[in-house]
């Protein structure tokens, strides 16, 4: 819930930013902010022990995760500046899907059919969300298929995420994905570079610090649970996704959006509650 908490209010002052800097700009520049927040992780690290410290077990696996993350963030950061935050939530809210589908035929985990049917749920919730949106020949359904494309990139790097975290540190893969994505960012930055202005720096900082805050919790969380066990609860990203959104943009949301929150949550909770302890958080082998 802290991993969804942070990414979500990183993708509110995106969404800000993204409406003057390109969005290709402002998600390198964030990976860098990243990069510079795990700092104080890195340096003790490094002087320590070397630079060997942060050799990955996979560089292969960290750089197909690179570029899954890539694709993901591209995809979605494009979209997001064109849709109202609560809708690129709900429509973010197709990932768990493709999430428990890889981690049952990947990854081979059990996925039960209480957490099928929670993930079901709260896609039901996502829908009656969007549904005063959803209209043909609008804006928005191109932009909502941009963003619905982003979710199975989402997903494999969740996967490749869950993997690695079985001979991988997570502060290893939150450093290596800053650096990947600021790598396959930079020429797509460079060509639609302007100016940021104060405003854009400061906001970007708190993006980077949000996002390695996010996925380092994300992370940590990849080992001590299985993946598909957890893809419920980022359906309560819905609450953090329309407070920031009237905090930050006014957006108030309407009755389809408290509608589907609650369907939303009530998935979340139910299947949470339904796995045992030691299901949710079984040993790990890290």
């Amino acid at each position: 819930m802290a991993s969804g908490a942070a990414i979500c209010g990183l993708n509110s002052l995106m969404k800000s930013v993204s409406v003057d800097l390109d969005p290709m700009q402002a998600q390198f520049l964030r990976s860098i902010f990243g990069l510079a927040a795990m700092l104080p992780v890195i340096v003790p690290a490094v002087a320590a022990g070397g630079l060997a410290v942060w050799r990955p077990q996979s560089l292969a696996g960290q750089i197909w995760r690179g570029i899954a993350h890539t694709g993901a963030l591209s995809l979605f950061f494009i979209a997001l500046p064109h849709l109202p935050l609560s809708d690129a939530t709900a429509l973010g809210f197709t990932t768990p899907i493709w999430v428990m589908l890889g981690a049952a035929l990947l990854l081979r985990e059990r996925v039960s059919l209480e957490r099928w049917a929670a993930a079901l749920v709260g896609f039901v919730g996502m829908l009656v969300v969007i549904a005063p949106h959803w209209t043909l020949g609008t804006g928005s359904l191109f932009w909502s298929i941009v963003m619905l494309c982003s979710s199975p990139l989402f997903a494999a790097s969740a996967l490749i995420t869950k993997s690695l975290t079985r001979f991988e540190r997570p502060a290893t893969i939150v450093v290596w994905q800053g650096l990947t994505v600021s790598v396959l960012s930079m020429p797509f930055a460079i060509s639609v570079w302007q100016a940021p202005t104060l405003r854009h720096w400061l906001l970007l900082a708190a993006c980077g610090v949000l996002g390695s805050i996010g996925h380092y919790c994300m992370t940590r969380a990849f080992t001590l649970a299985n993946v598909s066990a957890m893809q419920p609860v980022r359906f309560l990203d819905m609450v953090w996704a329309g407070v920031y959104g009237l905090l930050l943009f006014g957006e108030w949301p309407g009755v389809h959006a408290l509608a589907g929150g609650a369907i939303i949550v009530a998935a979340a909770v139910s299947g949470d509650g339904r796995a045992s302890p030691a299901d949710r958080f079984p040993v790990s082998s890290v």
